[in-house]
């Protein structure tokens, strides 16, 4: 799991609770099922209404990536990527055939086969760059969705919060029904702010991170790939693919060293 993601969301909300607590409230007082029919339901409804189904659903599925530990380390790939021209140095490039098996990621072994099958790299920047441009695109809607999200929620949460305001007025003579209706009030702005600053425009932030993140592995497998196919010696194709790594990666290389 993603230290930083799960630590945000736990301080986020322990501190709201906390000073919650501390001013003499408790956790009962937030709970309003009305209010949170009205802002969960209202948002939910715009989101669809502005996007289409499957990407609605890609986003949602895509949260785990933001939560999940981030696995993938660049500098691993460069070793590899050095590992193939050495190899390719020796043997040839068709030599990368029998590692294409070992491949798991389908960029780049979409991009080694069409190495070794003799694609120009002038062609191949061309088909990889279509290829990239085409999943970066897809991917950037995603935290559309959840930007999205975060503007329409306190809009909502405030149409909650007249609603039960009205409820309010048509019940001056019943302190009961009075004292429900202000607290939907004003429990559905709390909703409605709340998901907004504490997870949906947070999460779109994360998830665009990530998304540049993988976008930046796959410009590094190509332009890995490419180097290998014109014949780049493999210590210079390492010093290129080390400008792809941020300062904390080279940090950690030359602690190593």
């Amino acid at each position: 799991m993603d230290k930083s993601s799960i630590a945000g969301v736990f301080l986020a909300i322990a501190g709201i609770i906390a000073g919650l607590m501390i001013e003499g409230g408790n956790i009962g007082q937030l709970m309003q099922p009305t209010a949170a029919l009205i802002v969960f339901g209202g948002t939910m409804g715009a989101v669809l209404l502005q996007f289409p189904l499957s990407t609605v659903a890609s986003a949602f599925r895509s949260i785990a990536h933001v939560f999940a530990a981030h696995g993938k380390r660049n500098d691993e790939l460069v070793l590899v990527l050095v590992a193939f021209a050495n190899k390719a140095r020796r043997n040839g490039v068709v030599s990368l055939d029998t590692d294409l098996q070992t491949i798991h990621d389908p960029f780049l072994k979409q991009a080694v086969m069409l190495a070794v099958d003799g694609t120009e790299p002038g062609d191949l920047r061309k088909i990889m760059e279509v290829s990239l441009d085409s999943s970066t695109e897809h991917e950037e809607r995603l935290p559309s969705v959840f930007e999205s999200a975060g503007g329409f929620s306190p809009t909502i949460g405030i149409l909650g919060a007249v609603l039960g305001l009205i409820q309010v007025m048509q019940h001056l003579d019943n302190i009961q029904e009075v004292g429900r209706g202000i607290a939907v009030a004003f429990v559905a702005t709390i909703y409605g702010v709340g998901i907004a600053n504490l997870f949906f425009l947070p999460l779109a932030g994360k998830m665009r991170i990530r998304i540049r993140e993988d976008c930046l592995r796959r410009e590094m497998m190509l332009e890995g790939v490419i180097s290998i196919l014109e014949g780049m010696n493999p210590r210079m194709l390492e010093v290129k693919l080390s400008g792809f790594l941020n300062q904390e990666h080279k940090v950690k290389q030359e602690r190593a060293a």
